[in-house]
């Protein structure tokens, strides 16, 4: 009887076409990573591709693609948090032209009787025809403008009127006060619509080429701080003035250097004996250059060595962080 053969086992280990198989997928990914390494991005065209999505998908009209300056709307979602503030903006310009137009429109149609015409200014709209200034009744954008020029003129005015009488009010208070303390004569007070100043001259309060305070002038300066004292929300400025005869001491470089100095050290003064902010205190040398007399006389130039002391009306003064700094 003739023996089986014995089955032949298996080799060992992995099939024969997995080691060509692997060695297929090295050679694949050998051959991308060569290719992305020779790729190079063309930023101009990926930024022509990028402006030519937001034209056609942008949310804004005439294609626009950003909020404000910077960022585009794509760039993330920090920039979208302006949006609503833009959109509201927007809306409100909106609103505000149609409420102009709806009232305009309500008003001419108020003045027109049943037969078409104008019953206050006697032109006839009938069939189309124009208004007596060209327009047609329709047509309200130049009214509109018209009013709104009207309304920033009015306020204007009506804010420098209301100036004018704070300042005015300010001034016969100082006046008042300055008489209980014995300085009417030794002091000048005068206002406009901004501020009211009160006017001291130079030789009652410096040496000549001085710029310390001298020994009289220190009660004359502590007494208008008392004053000063209670206008702690007003805007302060203190200005120093000389003439036009030039320096010969070596202390000071010039006129503009020594007014500079006379115009601190008297707001330091001020600053030091009363509660006042001293951030509303400014101070400026003003040097030669705003006389207020002839200085061709010595009278003439007395009067232009001066120290002038402006308190701005509420409606002049400005608290924000760049007009509060000393000069």
């Amino acid at each position: 009887m003739a023996k089986k053969q014995k089955q032949e086992e298996a080799p060992a280990g992995s099939p024969a076409w997995m080691a060509t198989f692997s060695d297929l997928m090295n050679l694949l990914l050998c051959f991308f990573v060569l290719l992305f390494s020779m790729s190079s991005t063309d930023t101009a065209k990926f930024e022509e591709v990028i402006a030519s999505i937001q034209s056609s998908f942008s949310i804004f009209s005439s294609g626009g693609s950003s909020i404000g300056e910077g960022h585009m709307i794509s760039s993330g979602i920090s920039q979208l948090e302006m949006f609503d503030d833009y959109f509201k903006s927007v809306t409100d310009g909106e609103d505000e032209d149609f409420e102009h137009q709806g009232a305009s429109d309500q008003q001419t149609e108020g003045e027109q009787s049943d037969d078409g015409t104008l019953t206050e200014n006697g032109a006839n709209t009938e069939n189309g025809s124009q208004t007596e200034e060209g327009q047609s009744p329709g047509d309200t954008s130049q009214q509109n403008v018209g009013n709104k020029d009207i309304s920033v003129a009015e306020a204007k005015e009506a804010l420098k009127e209301a100036g004018n009488l704070e300042s005015e009010q300010i001034a016969e208070e100082i006046e008042e006060q300055l008489k209980l303390h014995g300085l009417q004569d030794q002091v000048e007070v005068d206002f406009n619509a901004e501020y009211v100043m009160i006017t001291i001259n130079g030789a009652l309060l410096f040496e000549s080429g001085k710029a310390y305070l001298a020994k009289d002038a220190v009660a004359i300066i502590d007494n208008l701080a008392a004053i000063l004292s209670d206008y702690d929300q007003n805007i302060i400025e203190i200005e120093g003035h000389t003439d036009n005869v030039p320096m010969h001491s070596g202390t000071y470089e010039n006129n503009d250097v020594l007014s500079m100095y006379r115009a601190l050290y008297v707001a330091d003064r001020i600053r030091e004996k009363t509660n006042l902010n001293p951030a509303h205190i400014k101070s400026a040398g003003r040097g030669e250059y705003l006389p207020i007399a002839d200085n061709s006389t010595a009278e003439g130039r007395a009067r232009n060595r001066r120290v002038e002391i402006k308190i701005f009306n509420k409606y002049s003064s400005d608290f924000g962080s760049d007009a509060v700094v000393d000069e």
